[in-house]
């Protein structure tokens, strides 16, 4: 994908493309299950962040932590088969099931309906734990077997398929702070591509002591910024449902870029801003919400905001969505959590008119990616 696009600069004038649908959404996050809780924690603002508490607190780095309290998968899908199931793909496993819930069972199963889930590594605690206990057991090869199923990245894609009986596209896309957005775009080409009629599109990420410790010994966050995690998942159709009421909203252009040179990365993420919007036929006047995923990010904060604001034409930014100052920094998810919060506020405060909105990520590792979204008719 970064290829593909890196070679995009010497592409002809884009063509206007077709709006896919979102036509329903799942979310567990610190806020709670669903996007109304989300809404009301965006509308009332988060309390402070807390300590790591509970078992295996200790292990954490002095660091503010939002972490999705109480959860227990087998109350949501029931004791069998969820004994070893890893914390990041219950998020993912949750979320699609609030996803579907409702829709037609002989229409979700079936070759034509597909998973495209983000991540970064996986689960990094099943990663480290398994080698924690390959270099301290008395016999290596003893370690639980059950275990290593979670530490193949695209486990919580596969599991999503089984539980489900989802025989189409599965596709595990990792790329980061940007891995969401990247997860869209692949979404999208499959659509149009006809490789499925809907798929089940999010991102999902956990909190876990070693993935802290690398947050905190970095240093790339700003001290008072909270580590969150949780998981966004949103069906996603090509074909537009018979009742409008059905919408969440519309998806555009998703454009990605890779920019190798850091002095750059704004004017990197302003190319995909100003791509997407003429992909999508949007002006840049007519975006009413940017909805931002490098807060609390030190530097890339204000490169995401200059980006923006370079592709809007250079002056103020329209109203900003910073979803990570009331769930944490969900890094991989972060994208999918972006996307959330705008359609949380949306459910909540229906606007007068159909709204345009830009979803923006931009990371250290030189990816940048930009998703117009418009709002639902009401």
């Amino acid at each position: 994908m970064t290829t593909a696009t890196a070679t995009a600069d010497a592409a002809p004038a884009p063509t206007a493309i077709r709006p896919l649908y979102v036509t329903s959404a799942g979310v567990v996050s610190s806020a709670g299950h669903g996007l109304a809780a989300l809404a009301g924690l965006l509308r009332r603002g988060a309390g402070p962040a807390e300590e790591p508490s509970g078992e295996g607190a200790a292990a954490y780095p002095p660091r503010p932590v939002r972490a999705v309290e109480g959860f227990d998968v087998k109350a949501h899908l029931g004791r069998k088969g969820t004994k070893y199931l890893d914390r990041l793909t219950s998020f993912g496993l949750v979320a699609c099931k609030e996803a579907i819930e409702g829709m037609d069972a002989a229409e979700v199963a079936g070759d034509r309906t597909g998973v495209v889930l983000a991540t970064n590594t996986g689960s990094v605690s099943s990663h480290s734990g398994l080698l924690y206990d390959t270099l301290t057991l008395d016999k290596p090869y003893l370690v639980n077997p059950g275990q290593f199923p979670n530490t193949v990245m695209n486990c919580a894609a596969g599991q999503v398929a089984i539980r489900n009986g989802l025989r189409g596209l599965n596709a595990t896309v990792a790329g980061g702070q940007s891995a969401s957005l990247l997860a869209f775009r692949h979404a999208r080409l499959a659509l149009t591509l006809d490789r499925a009629d809907r798929l089940l599109v999010g991102g999902a990420e956990e909190l876990s002591a070693p993935a802290a410790w690398a947050w905190h010994r970095t240093g790339v966050l700003k001290d008072e910024a909270a580590l969150g995690e949780g998981c966004a998942v949103f069906t996603v159709q090509q074909g537009a449902p018979a009742d409008d009421s059905d919408v969440l909203a519309e998806l555009l252009a998703c454009e990605v870029r890779f920019t190798p040179d850091a002095r750059d990365y704004a004017d990197g993420l302003a190319h995909v801003v100003t791509r997407a919007l003429d992909r999508s036929g949007v002006r840049p006047e007519e975006v009413a919400v940017v909805s931002l995923g490098a807060a609390h990010h030190r530097g890339l904060e204000r490169i995401e905001e200059r980006g923006v604001r370079t592709a809007l034409g250079g002056g103020g930014l329209p109203r900003t969505v910073r979803v990570a100052d009331v769930l944490g920094e969900t890094y991989s998810a972060s994208g999918a959590m972006q996307l959330a919060a705008l359609l949380a506020l949306w459910q909540a405060e229906p606007p007068a008119a159909r709204t345009a909105a830009l979803v923006t990520s931009v990371g250290r590792d030189g990816n940048a990616a930009a998703m117009v979204v418009r709002g639902p008719l009401r």
